[in-house]
């Protein structure tokens, strides 16, 4: 892996190997005939065009949107597992063990993500652990709070992990936090390992080869979103959008596939971290009467949503993403969010997994980013034991190979027996099959569509897959 750092770039996932039924993503500028009402086009926005102005005033005031239907949301379960009890010693021990640390959410914005990132943390590092550990030692996890960008809490977390020599640091969950510590972090020589950064950017940031992620840049959920919104036969489409990285990047990715298949984003109204207040981005949205509204916050879609039923939005022309797709069921009323939709990265969560994490958590009511964390620590694992080191630089040279070009395993006992016995190895995890590119991004990754219930609860409902 490099310092270096390229753009990803997205094809069709028709041959992912997958055992469940999976729609293969198109992530190209595409025409949807079935979901537009006939498949005519509209004009660009700003064109001038007459066709094109009738026909998306025709389609705003038609009927309501068509999505395709629920394919049920079964998750996948995990791969043969290995036995912990026979996996052979390891033949290079190492005088200190691995040590861990994480900066994942408990306060902010984003604190719902917590929970599952850091049972699915727990849960692996218990796994590696009762597999005989790392090198001949037991692995040990300092989890500390990320915060969000309104605090000074990451660097503080990061600075306090730093002093207790960790070589790798899970998280942060927010693009905005990992911003303002990766260069802390990776400076020290340490890996940056993040379950939930989403923003194209750090693709190219120059980070010696340290930071890796398991969950899949925005251009993938932004085209993935794009692309279902349009499918479900919206024309015009308003935006309410957080001003920070994930957020502006998430929008203009789908705004791009949005104009790209003839549609038009005839509102994005913007609002800050800290703000309060959402009217004036309610009344200009409601006031171009979109066919489809995207919202891209995290929790405060807790003060927005209520305020675009208010405006007589109906909550299934309503789009969210992962930063705000989860359980409302105890801040709105029930029937707030009935029919509204949101995107999640990750494959759905197999019932097995969801009891192995029971067993960490038993309140544990989400599995957002669960598998994201516990392949990544069992990822910093495998590659510390194929480096024969717990250094970061080692470990991070590791990475790519341990995820890819081997053998398939599928948890830390099974993968770390084949390279014991001297083979190559193909890590396959909960989130996908990660296989890292020179970048330290994920080259395959799912997008789970959910649909909201009547108790405001994000139902599996549909996944996508998409390719580097």
């Amino acid at each position: 892996m490099t310092a270096t750092r390229n753009y990803a770039r997205f094809g069709i996932g028709e041959n992912a190997p997958r055992a469940a039924k999976i729609a293969a993503l198109s992530l190209g500028v595409a025409l949807f005939a079935s979901g537009c009402g006939g498949g005519g086009t509209t004009g660009s926005e700003g064109d001038g065009g007459d066709s094109g102005s009738t026909e998306t005033t025709a389609a705003a005031g038609g009927s309501a949107l068509a999505c395709p239907e629920s394919e049920g949301g079964a998750g996948e379960e995990q791969g043969e597992k290995g036995d912990p009890a026979a996996v052979p010693a390891s033949e290079t021990t190492s005088p200190q063990p691995l040590k861990l640390g994480s900066i994942l959410p408990t306060t902010g914005t984003l604190a719902f993500l917590g929970p599952p990132e850091i049972a699915g943390v727990n849960l692996a590092v218990e796994e590696v652990n009762a597999a005989g550990g790392v090198l001949g030692q037991d692995i040990s996890i300092t989890h500390r709070d990320s915060g969000d960008t309104t605090t000074d809490i990451a660097t503080q977390s990061v600075t306090d992990l730093l002093s207790q020599d960790v070589s790798a640091i899970i998280g942060a969950a927010s693009s905005g936090v990992s911003k303002t510590v990766i260069n802390q972090i990776t400076g020290a020589g340490v890996v940056q390992f993040s379950p939930a950064n989403t923003s194209p950017e750090f693709t190219t940031w120059d980070d010696k080869g340290l930071y890796f992620r398991t969950a899949p840049s925005d251009v993938l959920q932004g085209r993935t979103l794009g692309n279902y919104i349009m499918e479900c036969g919206a024309q015009t489409v308003g935006m309410i959008t957080l001003n920070d990285s994930y957020g502006t990047g998430l929008q203009s990715n789908i705004q791009e596939v949005i104009e790209g298949a003839g549609g038009q984003v005839v509102a994005n109204e913007m609002f800050n971290t800290g703000d309060s207040q959402f009217s004036s981005q309610v009344d200009a949205v409601a006031a171009a009467n979109p066919d489809a509204i995207v919202l891209i916050s995290f929790d405060e879609a807790k003060s927005i949503v209520p305020l675009l039923v208010a405006k007589g939005i109906d909550p299934s022309s309503l789009f969210m993403v992962d930063g705000n797709t989860s359980d409302y069921s105890a801040d709105l009323d029930p029937g707030t969010l009935e029919g509204a939709q949101g995107t999640i990265p990750g494959p759905f969560t197999g019932t097995g997994f969801q009891e192995a994490l029971a067993t960490v958590d038993p309140n544990l009511n989400s599995y957002a980013y669960a598998g994201e964390s516990y392949d990544a620590v069992n990822l910093i694992s495998l590659a510390s034991e194929a480096a024969g080191s717990v250094e970061g630089a080692a470990i991070a040279e590791q990475l790519e190979a341990v995820s890819k070009d081997g053998t398939k395993c599928f948890d830390f006992a099974g993968c770390v027996t084949l390279l014991r016995e001297g083979e190559d190895i193909d890590y396959d995890g909960i989130s996908g099959p990660v296989s890292f590119d020179e970048n330290g991004d994920p080259t395959e990754a799912a997008i789970g569509i959910y649909k909201y219930d009547a108790d405001n609860k994000p139902q599996p409902s549909r996944s996508e897959v998409g390719q580097l």
